[in-house]
């Protein structure tokens, strides 16, 4: 054996075997052991540790800079970084001595693997509802992870309306949106949502958000002979774009586009004092097709080479922000158990001697 007769691995000494050919498949249990060692030793190097966290700060930097989908960029440091904290706890004996520690680093290691989940499942978009449209699982924005289980099919609420209060400066107050929608025993259920107070549906979580303005309501019969259809035409967002009521539109089934514009006088939010929004009491809207033109009120309809328009009237629309990450919850109770076995863990180190020891 060229004098080598045993090896000293993290206080263990590992024997070799008499007979060399067992060293394959038919290895003895210490040399299987002494192996596994070696392997959670090297997965615990504070070396790797540096190239993951290197590798997590690249990711992040990807993730915060690309417009493509980043998800893996961030998701495999994170697994890595899991990996190499668990080998840590592993093959580190201090943590077998030290409950408090041991505890705290099971946390960090189930807040490491818990953001990659959630990487992987979350979702985050926007869609607009005009008041009395229901939500119909469509989004006109959307991100999430690859492993998203896609339940936007099942949620089905409706826009009741809303009040927005804004200060004198036009500085603006919280939004109250009524929102309707059935439960799953059957019951209608209402409620107020906000900027800050959600509508759980399905694990989604439905906010307000800055984005609202005016919608004409449309009726359009087509002259094919097929079934009427009512719709909405989302006018850009007031008072962002207070100068700029105006949107084209294309009805269903039509070839020409229209364009929209709504027109009024009066002032609905005043700089100068406190005010609310609303609709404004006269309007006007403006519907181009071509060379034609007519100002409609409603009830006016519109007679086009390929339908008739109606128009029926002018609601407000909202902006929705939909959210869902379901490790939310869980990343909570990991937090506070970190946080608790971490206090106890100084707790216990510094109440072992007094603070400040006595003076001879």
């Amino acid at each position: 054996m060229n004098g080598f007769d045993g090896t000293e691995f993290m206080g263990q000494t590992v024997k070799p075997p008499d007979n060399p050919s067992v060293m394959g498949r038919g290895a003895p249990r210490d040399l299987r052991i002494s192996r596994l060692q070696r392997a959670l030793g090297a997965l615990a190097s504070l070396k790797l540790t540096l190239a993951i966290l290197a590798a997590l700060g690249g990711g992040t930097m990807v993730a915060y800079l690309s417009e493509a989908r980043t998800t893996w960029a961030l998701v495999l440091p994170l697994a890595a970084f899991s990996v190499n904290l668990a080998a840590a706890v592993a093959t580190n004996p201090v943590f077998r001595r030290q409950t408090a520690l041991l505890m705290f680093h099971l946390a960090l290691i189930a807040i490491v693997l818990l953001i990659a989940v959630g990487r992987l499942t979350y979702l985050k978009g926007q869609l607009e509802l005009a008041q009395g449209q229901v939500f119909d699982g469509q989004l006109t924005q959307e991100e999430s992870g690859p492993w998203h289980p896609r339940r936007l099919d099942a949620v089905r609420f409706s826009n009741q309306g809303f009040t927005i209060g804004y200060a004198k400066g036009m500085r603006r107050a919280a939004t109250r949106n009524q929102v309707a929608w059935t439960a799953p025993d059957g019951r209608p259920r209402q409620a107020v949502i906000g900027d800050q107070d959600p509508l759980i549906l399905e694990g989604y979580r439905f906010y307000t958000n800055f984005n609202k303005g005016f919608a004409p309501v449309f009726v359009w019969r087509p002259r094919s002979g097929a079934s009427p259809q009512l719709g909405a035409v989302h006018l850009p967002a007031y008072p962002l774009h207070e100068y700029r009521q105006a949107q084209e539109w294309q009805p269903p089934g039509s070839r020409s586009p229209l364009w929209i514009m709504l027109r009024f006088d009066e002032v609905i939010l005043d700089p100068e004092k406190s005010s609310e929004f609303r609709l404004p009491t006269e309007h006007r809207l403006v519907v181009r097709a071509g060379e034609a033109r007519r100002e409609l009120k409603p009830g006016d309809a519109m007679h086009l080479a390929e339908g008739v328009l109606v128009y029926q009237g002018l609601r407000s629309w909202m902006g929705y922000t939909v959210f869902y990450d379901f490790t939310l919850p869980w990343l909570l109770a990991a937090c506070i158990l970190a946080v608790a076995s971490l206090a106890w863990h100084f707790w216990r180190k510094f109440s072992a001697r007094p603070w400040n020891p006595p003076v001879s």
